[in-house]
C-alpha cells in the first residue's frame, strides 16, 4: 500500500515522502496514529502543495537554528556536578536529560533526544557530546562532569541504654538462685 507520511516515522521515512509499506502496518498503525494518509489521486496533489510549504518553513527554521547553533558554540562548555563516592565513583551517570538541564539554565530549550553522547558517561572528567539542531545543523561541545564528594562520616554502633536490661537481667538471675535453693 503506497502512503504518503505526514509525520517524521523512525525506520520508515521522513514527512511528506510516499512510501510503500504493508496493509496491515498501514491500518492498523499508521493510519489511526495520523502518521500517514493514503497516496490518492487527491492527496499526491495535495502532497505537492504541501512540500512547497514546508521547504518554506524548514529554510525559515534552518535559519533560526542556525542563530541557535551560533549561540551555543559561544558558550563552548558545559558543567555538570554529579554526586560521587569513594575513588570517584559516581552513582548514576550524566544523561541527556540532565544536559537539557543545565542547558535550560542557560537559556537554550533544547530537547533531550536532539543530545548525542558518544558514550556513557559514568566518571567524572571531559567528555564530548553533539547538539543535533537540525538534519544539517549540528553543534559539538565539551562536557565537564565536575565530582562532588559525599561527606564520609563514620557512624558507630547505636549504643542503647542497657542499664533497664542489666536490672531486669540480675532480677531474673536471682530469681533462678532463689529456685534453685527453695528445691534443694
Amino acid at each position: 500500500m503506497k502512503v504518503i507520511l505526514q509525520k517524521d516515522v523512525p525506520n520508515l521515512g521522513d514527512a511528506g515522502e510516499i512510501k510503500d509499506v504493508a496493509s496491515g502496518f498501514a491500518r492498523n498503525y499508521l493510519i489511526p496514529r495520523k502518521l500517514v494518509i493514503p497516496a490518492l489521486e487527491g492527496n499526491t496533489r495535495a502532497l505537492e502543495h504541501q512540500k512547497k510549504l514546508m521547504e518554506i518553513k524548514s529554510a525559515r527554521r534552518a535559519k533560526e537554528m542556525e542563530g541557535v547553533a551560533e549561540k551555543l558554540k559561544g558558550l563552548g562548555s558545559v558543567q555538570v556536578s554529579v554526586r560521587v563516592g569513594v575513588g570517584n565513583k559516581m552513582f548514576g551517570s550524566v544523561t541527556p536529560m540532565q544536559i537539557a538541564q543545565v542547558l535550560a539554565e542557560n537559556d537554550f530549550a533544547i530537547d533531550r533526544r536532539k543530545i548525542e553522547l558518544g558514550e556513557k558517561i559514568k566518571a567524572p572528567g571531559n567528555y564530548n557530546f553533539k547538539v543535533k539542531l537540525a538534519e544539517k545543523i549540528s553543534v559539538p561541545l565539551t562536557l565537564e562532569v565536575i565530582p562532588i564528594h559525599e561527606e564520609e562520616e563514620y557512624v558507630s554502633p547505636v549504643t542503647e541504654d542497657h542499664s533497664a536490661d542489666d536490672e531486669q537481667a540480675e532480677a531474673s538471675t536471682e530469681e533462678t538462685e532463689s529456685t534453685e535453693s527453695a528445691e534443694s
